[in-house]
Formats: C-alpha cells, sequence, structure tokens
C-alpha cells in the first residue's frame, strides 16, 4: 500500500476502505509517513468531503492509535457529557455531582483550557487542594465508591488525532465536518464510557457560528458515536451570549454551587436539567424524562446533588468546606462596574468578546505556559433582553491589576449592543439529535 495512492484516490474522489484508512493512520502516527503527504490527503479530503462509513473507520482508526481506558471494572452504565464548548461553560461542575447523586457513573477525563478561561480542570482548581492527578486504581476505585470521579488527561488518547489536528491548524484544513466529528469522537469512545451525551454550541461565543453547521456536526457526531455501538445524543444549545452570568474559574464554581442549591440562573440551570435527564435515561436509571427530571429536582431540593459535589472535593484532595462556604473560594482583590450608556433593552453580546475581556484579566491561557488567575472575571448584570436605564450595572468586572481593568472595561462596553425595541426572547436548548 502507497500513501500516494490514496491521495490520488481521494483527490479524484474514490472512497478510501476501511483498511486503506487504517493503514494510513497507523503509519502516520509512527511517523514512516511525511507531513507533506497527509498534508496532501488532509486538502484532498476538505475538498472531496468523506461519507458516513469512511468518517466512522477514521474516527476509530484515532481512536486506536493509542491506549483506550478500560471502564468496565466500574459498576453500573458509565455515561459521559462532552461540550463543544462556550463562554461561562462551567456546566460539568454542577452536572456531574447532580447525576451522580441520582446514580449515574461519571468517570470523567478532562484537560485544561487554552482561550477564554480555563478548562474543567483549571475550574475545580479553585477549591483549595483539588488535585486530578490521581492514578487509574484510585480513579477507578473512587467512582465505584462514590460514583464520580474526574481527572487529567494522563493516558495517552487517540495520539492520531492530536498529531492530525495540529497538521490541519496550519494547512487550513480544519473546517471539514468529518475531521472536525472525527477529532472530537476518537477521543470521546478512547475514554471508554458506554453511552455519551454531546452539548453542540453554536452562535457568537462557539466554535459553530451558524446553527445549520452545528447541527450537521451533531448529527455527524450522533452517527459515529452509534456506529461504534455507544448511545449517543446530541443537543443543539445557544451560545450567542455567555452562559449563566459567570466567567471566570472561580465565578463559576460558585454560580454552579448556587445551581446545586436552586438557586442558578435561568439558562444554566435549564441546560443541566436537560443534559442531566438525558444522562439518567442513558444510564437506564429512568424510563421516562418526567421521571428523570423528578429524581433530579428532588436532589437539589433536599440538598443530596450539593453533598455529592463535597463528597467528590473531598475525594480529590480538594477542601470541602468551600462547597457551602463559597468565600473559601479564590477572590480578587478589586472589583468595579461597567454602566449602561444609555436607555434601552439589551439587543446583543457579542459572546466571544466577553470571553475575551476574561483573558486579558487573565482568566484564561494565551499559551500552554501562561498562568491563570483563578479569582479574576466578569459577572454580567444584564443579558439579551433585559431591560436598562442609563447607569444601570451591565456587569461587574473583577480583576487584580488596573491596566488590565482598564483593557478589559473597553472592551466589554463595545460588546454591549442597547437598542429602542425589546428584542425576541432567545432559548438555551435549540434542538436535539438522536
Amino acid at each position: 500500500m502507497r500513501m500516494y495512492d490514496l491521495i490520488v484516490k481521494k483527490r479524484n474522489g474514490g472512497v478510501l476502505e476501511a483498511d486503506e484508512i487504517r493503514w494510513m493512520i497507523k503509519q502516520y502516527t509512527a511517523g514512516n509517513i511525511p507531513d507533506y503527504q497527509m498534508s496532501a490527503m488532509m486538502m484532498a479530503v476538505y475538498f472531496q468531503g468523506m461519507d458516513e462509513k469512511e468518517t466512522l473507520e477514521l474516527t476509530l482508526a484515532m481512536r486506536d492509535s493509542g491506549d483506550i481506558l478500560d471502564l468496565s471494572g466500574i459498576k453500573g452504565v458509565k455515561v459521559d457529557k462532552h461540550s463543544t464548548g462556550g463562554v461561562g461553560d462551567k456546566t460539568s461542575i454542577t452536572l456531574a455531582p447532580l447525576v451522580s447523586s441520582v446514580g449515574v457513573k461519571v468517570a470523567k477525563m478532562s484537560g485544561r483550557g487554552l482561550g477564554h478561561t480555563g478548562g474543567t480542570i483549571d475550574k475545580l482548581e479553585s477549591f483549595p487542594g483539588f488535585s486530578t492527578g490521581i492514578l487509574t486504581e484510585h480513579f477507578f476505585d473512587q467512582v465505584n465508591r462514590i460514583g464520580i470521579a474526574i481527572m487529567g488527561q494522563t493516558a495517552e488518547l487517540a495520539p492520531a488525532d492530536k498529531k492530525l489536528y495540529a497538521l490541519r491548524d496550519v494547512t487550513a484544513t480544519v473546517d471539514n465536518f468529518s475531521l472536525i466529528a472525527s477529532s472530537i469522537m476518537s477521543k470521546k469512545l478512547a475514554a471508554g464510557a458506554d453511552a455519551i451525551v454531546l452539548d453542540v454550541k453554536c452562535g457568537s461565543g462557539a466554535f459553530m457560528k451558524k446553527r445549520e453547521d452545528a447541527m450537521r456536526l451533531a448529527e455527524e457526531m450522533v452517527k459515529i458515536g452509534k456506529g461504534a455501538g455507544k448511545s449517543t445524543t446530541a443537543f443543539l444549545t445557544n451560545m450567542d451570549q455567555p452562559l449563566g452570568f459567570a466567567v471566570g474559574n472561580a465565578l463559576e464554581v460558585k454560580e454552579a454551587i448556587d445551581t446545586l442549591k436552586g438557586k442558578g440562573p435561568e439558562d444554566f440551570t435549564k441546560l443541566c436539567l436537560t443534559l442531566g435527564i438525558q444522562m439518567v435515561l442513558s444510564a437506564g436509571i429512568a424510563k421516562e424524562e418526567k421521571e428523570a427530571e423528578e429524581m433530579l429536582q428532588k436532589s437539589i431540593d433536599s440538598g443530596a446533588a450539593l453533598d455529592k459535589l463535597a463528597e467528590w472535593v473531598e475525594a480529590q484532595g480538594g477542601e470541602k468546606e468551600a462547597v457551602y462556604q463559597t468565600e473559601r473560594l479564590p477572590q480578587s482583590r478589586y472589583t468595579t462596574v461597567l454602566t449602561s450608556p444609555k436607555d434601552g433593552y439589551i439587543g446583543h453580546i457579542t459572546c466571544d468578546e466577553v470571553g475575551v475581556c476574561s483573558l486579558i484579566l487573565g482568566g484564561g491561557r494565551e499559551t500552554k505556559e501562561s498562568e491563570i488567575d483563578l479569582s479574576v472575571g466578569i459577572v454580567l448584570k444584564k443579558k439579551i433582553g433585559d431591560p436598562v436605564k442609563e447607569n444601570d450595572v451591565l456587569a461587574e468586572i473583577h480583576y487584580n491589576d488596573e491596566q488590565k481593568c482598564i483593557q478589559a472595561k473597553e472592551r466589554l462596553l463595545k460588546a454591549y449592543s442597547i437598542q429602542e425595541k425589546e428584542p425576541g426572547h432567545t432559548e438555551i436548548i435549540l434542538d436535539k439529535v438522536m
């Protein structure tokens, strides 16, 4: 088999066979196929596309290029949740203990963030002492014992994807649905869960700006998941404004805790319940949506979900008292407010710009070596559709550096659009793909 022949075949619109795809990925991961040939293949795929079978085979080949986490030692159905990322997305911190408190086994691997704010691991480290550097044996034992654990991506999951993505990033071949879907799903499948629930975001703060593109990506990923024998469901969710009110690591953790107390923002609470219901159904713990919702709501009302978060934090070395006394979480030295320049309604918030403002304050990473300030960020006080008067507070800025605050504040004001007429209502859940 020669790479040259496969490039010609795909360039001319041919369909690659399973053994050809597996050979190509294996040889490229081993370093036997040079980058210039794989670049040519990626460009051929970009223009010619891949059919459903090719996309599945590519995903499985990338999944099999490294370690596959074997979760069979954990009793019960293991359900994983994946978000395509957005501004203010602290969902896992609320969702994982919520579903775990009703019997869903959550065994999750996660990474650190590069961009607006930290990843789930960075946010969890807002709890003093919390560590995701746990051994696999500890990870399994903890899930069996308390139903929930999260660890850093220490296993070499889907190394072919890491290598391919770096190449696509510099050859303008990222934006292809088959390649995006296979990249995401290869890592999810390697993580070993029995069922997968996907949160595919669309809007100004999402990777997919257009709804039709987000829908196509969701459909591609669900097909892959099902083709790999996993129960897979996707939800299209709105990211035209930040999720909830808080953007910034410790601030988002506090909001996640408030939501477990039943006092969270309406949009964030709705998202957590929607994803949670599906996770409970996928685990077979409930048969109908209403039953699942009642279970989750009861866990919030009784305090069981909050207690599960405290149990989880303590099990991984964190200070569980911070769950009940959030003033123990990192806090910035200073706060200031951004006020409205005029009367009207909030018509639009450029979501990704709010994320950039958090990054400027120090809440995110510009490079892998950047250190995150867990205490800084933004708490929105007005969102799309809200009426405002001149000098009403639009947002609260938490900062430690005066110059960074000045820069972020100027940019944040430009992210808000204030109009005379009241805009239409926006829903957080846009669609579902099964």
